[in-house]
């Protein structure tokens, strides 16, 4: 048993490591009690033209990690990440304190939602890129799969709280609470970034920005199975994402609920992610990574189909349950396996051209199947989404030997 604890929690024996995850543990907490509020906000604001506007925001939101982040994955290689880290954390604590203000004093437009939603995405496109590339150097290389698999952790477990939170402070306090909460966890992840021991120190400077991503993007096309690995990234966002951001409408219309059911509901797919992400921990880096990741994303669309035609509460949240699990598997393996072949020294780019699939089938799936369940539902868009999802990753298990054999 202490061996086994030992395999699992392996990434937290090293102190930056450690620091910088409590850190962002509590200041994921704060985004996901905005995250919450903010859905139900753009709810309450638009009313019938709420699943649309949910896509939107939603969209907006991931649209300048997008548009930016092969340029923050460039920057990320030439300059010292944790100041780029710093900047991003700046920006998305300012863009919480102003809607925070902007609902208390009653002022708050969708526009003002929509408008912070892009300024906070732009900070991310940035700061991603640097966060991912220097997970790395926190830790042995045997163990970036543990590291990356409890960077889920933290996340998915700050999902399973932060919506709980949120009910509780949306029912005591309003949505002011949750966007100010956010606001002040940023400090948390700021103080462990200022407290790292390990330094990024960028190589000097010898070609122009737009030859650097060239270099990247060569590395890549050069590596089929780097290139495969977005794919798959992009498809798992674009017809996977939809079943959260359809979350509140599916509560509310399909359901006959309200926003507790939709904090449970939230709560329940963030518990299973905690849980895939346990098994990814343990497990660690084993052979044939590539197969095992096909096979999950495969489970992950059929799981979609069942609970969009689902109208049992328990039953929809023992779904969600199993989608988080496997969400969060798919997500750190795909990650793990890109970090995996991408060298030091190009790391920020290949992460950024891997993040820019991968986050950008957010936005882009969440804008479709908004648009699509104003003509149909949101029930019928999960099911035809579950449908393709399963029927890419069995497409590529097998015809794509480079990704099966990873």
């Amino acid at each position: 048993m202490p061996s086994a604890l030992n395999r699992i929690a392996a990434a937290l024996t090293y102190r930056d490591f450690r620091v910088l995850w409590c850190g962002a543990f509590l200041s994921t907490i704060g985004t996901w009690m905005q995250k919450v509020a903010q859905s139900w906000l753009v709810l309450t604001i638009t009313g019938t033209s709420s699943a649309f506007f949910l896509g939107l925001d939603s969209f907006l939101g991931e649209l300048p990690i997008l548009l930016f982040t092969v340029v923050g994955g460039v920057v990320a290689d030439r300059r010292d990440r944790r100041q780029l880290l710093l900047f991003s954390q700046y920006v998305q604590m300012g863009a919480a304190f102003t809607l925070a203000a902007l609902v208390y004093w009653d002022l708050v437009h969708i526009w003002h939602v929509l408008a912070l939603s892009v300024i906070t995405g732009l900070a991310q496109a940035f700061g991603g890129p640097a966060y991912q590339s220097l997970l790395p150097s926190l830790v042995s290389k045997d163990h970036v799969p543990n590291a990356i698999a409890f960077n889920s952790i933290q996340f998915n477990l700050a999902r399973v709280i932060g919506p709980l939170f949120a009910g509780a402070a949306l029912a005591a306090f309003g949505m002011v609470a949750c966007f100010g909460f956010n606001g002040l966890s940023f400090l948390a992840v700021i103080v462990a970034i200022l407290s790292l021991h390990v330094r990024h120190v960028p190589p000097a400077v010898t070609r122009r920005m737009r030859d650097e991503f060239q270099i990247g993007f060569e590395y890549v096309r050069k590596h089929p199975a780097l290139l495969w690995l977005a794919i798959l990234g992009f498809a798992a966002t674009f017809l996977g994402n939809p079943v959260l951001t359809f979350l509140p409408l599916f509560a509310q219309d399909v359901l006959h609920g309200d926003v507790s059911q939709y904090t449970h509901l939230m709560s329940s797919a963030g518990a299973g992610a905690v849980a895939g992400a346990l098994v990814v921990a343990w497990r660690g880096r084993f052979p044939h990574m590539g197969r095992t990741v096909l096979l999950i994303q495969a489970t992950f669309g059929v799981i979609v189909v069942l609970f969009a035609m689902t109208r049992s509460f328990w039953l929809n949240a023992g779904l969600l349950f199993v989608a988080g699990a496997c969400m969060v598997m798919v997500f750190a393996t795909l990650s793990s396996l890109v970090q995996l072949n991408a060298p030091n020294e190009m790391r920020g780019r290949v992460m950024s051209l891997y993040m820019v699939a991968f986050r950008g089938g957010m936005p882009l799936g969440s804008l479709v199947s908004g648009w699509l369940a104003t003509m149909t539902s949101a029930p019928t868009v999960l099911t035809v989404n579950g449908l393709v999802l399963t029927a890419v990753a069995l497409i590529v298990l097998v015809n794509n030997k480079a990704i099966r054999e990873l």
